[in-house]
């Protein structure tokens, strides 16, 4: 693989400038050590925005170098390999194969253009009522957007002739954003709808001494999460405009498409007895114990011992792969950030200028700060353990009442995740399929923030209020 690219020279001075000056230069607070971690994984960061070298050829750099200047131990750097989000996105991208390679998704395609086809927007708002309907029993973003949404959207774009590449703004990159905006933001609506809403809800009985139950969760995130789920696609819709926007004409096409298909194939039918076996082992792990990843996996297995995927297609699939190995990386170096102390470091320096503040600003300010500390973390889950006390004492401390002060950072431990390609195990999914840039998919993301805070922040106190929350 090339290591060289158009304008790769400025490219790699974006990414070491930066990168060189937090490892050589002291700040207050860490130690050198802390200092030079920093400093790889901001390079990182950086080289996967501006690639001056495919992203897996950069975290593959950086872990190497983190080994190489003994930043880190060596079983410490590769250890992001034993993560299981890693492998469940591993898993969700196999099943995400089988479901296009069978024909299934074509067939689930035909079925929402002939029902919802009518506009492009309107496909958006399909996608969106199906994550809804899922989220309350799948309790995984990365199982539900990532194993079942993501290949329904990617046959979506296909039946239009959108992939990745030229025709990939013809429709497959609008339903691609509004598809995983969507997905975390179910997320935030229901107690079970990830499985780190568990923490968040043991750390504000411990903490605030606030009992947040599935019900006074959904009561809290209906109206907010609705007028987000209402608003959100249409804001993509005019951000990042799809090329077609009328499919009207494809509503009948999909209908004799579903004809000329006939009856579910051989494959198809295990493959949807497997995705079903699948569903009902990760509604119900909280009752057997066994990992959602293990699940997956054992979903794998079946796929692979039916016959609906061979040993060359687990060989061959490249972005799982490439996944594999880019989002390891990261994930492992988030981690470390946060064991080694610098996420506190930060964290601690941001609650201390705002202690004295009137409880309203300093609420608003460190829930815009919790939002955008996610850029440092590739896990819902992993934020959540390192930030969320911190966060919630703070607010505590400046006078905000418990529940008020709860509610905005439980849900936007969901809601962060949409800033970046590795902010949650969806996200490498929809991005890995190769039809939005990461610029666009900052650049969406970061608008889509604004809303969000607009929307949980502005409005949601106001709905929290009114329905006796605080």
């Amino acid at each position: 693989m090339a290591l060289k690219a158009k304008g790769g020279g400025t490219r790699w001075t974006f990414v070491l400038v930066p990168g060189v000056l937090v490892y050589c230069v002291p700040i207050p607070g860490l130690n050198p050590a802390q200092r030079h971690l920093l400093a790889i994984f901001l390079a990182t960061i950086i080289s996967m925005v501006a690639q001056p070298v495919p992203m897996s050829v950069s975290v593959f750099l950086s872990i190497t170098i983190l080994a190489l200047t003994r930043t880190l131990p060596a079983n410490r750097v590769l250890s992001g390999f034993a993560n299981p989000t890693v492998w469940l996105v591993f898993a969700a991208t196999l099943f995400s194969r089988a479901v296009i390679s069978t024909g299934l998704g074509l067939r689930l395609a035909y079925f929402f253009i002939s029902r919802f086809g009518h506009t492009a927007l309107r496909l958006a708002y399909s996608l969106a009522a199906a994550v809804t309907v899922l989220a309350p029993v799948v309790p995984s973003d990365t199982a539900r957007g990532g194993g079942i949404i993501y290949p329904i959207t990617r046959s979506l774009a296909q039946v239009f002739d959108s992939e990745p590449g030229p025709t990939a703004r013809r429709l497959g990159s609008f339903l691609m954003l509004g598809a995983f905006h969507c997905g975390y933001l179910t997320s935030a609506m229901f107690l079970t709808g990830m499985s780190g809403n568990l923490i968040t809800i043991e750390l504000a009985r411990k903490i605030a001494h606030v009992d947040l139950g599935w019900m006074t969760w959904f009561v809290g995130a209906s109206v907010p999460g609705l007028l987000s789920l209402l608003f959100v696609p249409y804001v993509i819709y005019r951000v990042h405009p799809p090329e077609l926007r009328d499919t009207k004409s494809a509503s009948a096409l999909a209908g004799d498409q579903l004809r000329k298909m006939g009856k579910i194939s051989r494959n198809e039918r295990w493959l949807t007895l497997i995705l079903v076996a699948a569903m009902a082992g990760w509604i119900t792990t909280l009752w057997h114990g066994t990992p959602i990843v293990i699940v997956a996996l054992a979903g794998v297995c079946a796929l692979l011992l039916t016959g609906v995927l061979t040993a060359q297609d687990l060989l061959t699939e490249t972005k799982a792969w490439d996944v594999l190995i880019w989002f390891a990386g990261v994930l492992m170096m988030a981690e470390a950030l946060q064991d080694s102390g610098v996420i506190g470091v930060i964290s601690a320096s941001v609650v201390g200028h705002i202690k004295s503040w009137p409880w309203w600003q300093a609420l608003a300010v460190l829930v815009i700060a919790y939002v955008y500390a996610h850029y440092t973390f590739a896990s819902m889950t992993a934020q959540i353990t390192a930030l969320f006390p911190s966060f919630l004492s703070a607010a505590l401390l400046a006078g905000v009442s418990p529940m008020l002060a709860v509610l905005p950072f439980a849900y936007f431990s969901n809601l962060n995740a949409g800033l970046t390609h590795y902010g949650t195990g969806s996200a490498p999914i929809f991005f890995g399929s190769g039809y939005v840039s990461q610029g666009t998919w900052w650049k969406v993301g970061f608008v889509v923030s604004l809303v969000n805070l607009v929307i949980w922040l502005g409005i949601g106190p106001l709905w929290w209020k009114l329905a006796g929350l605080w």
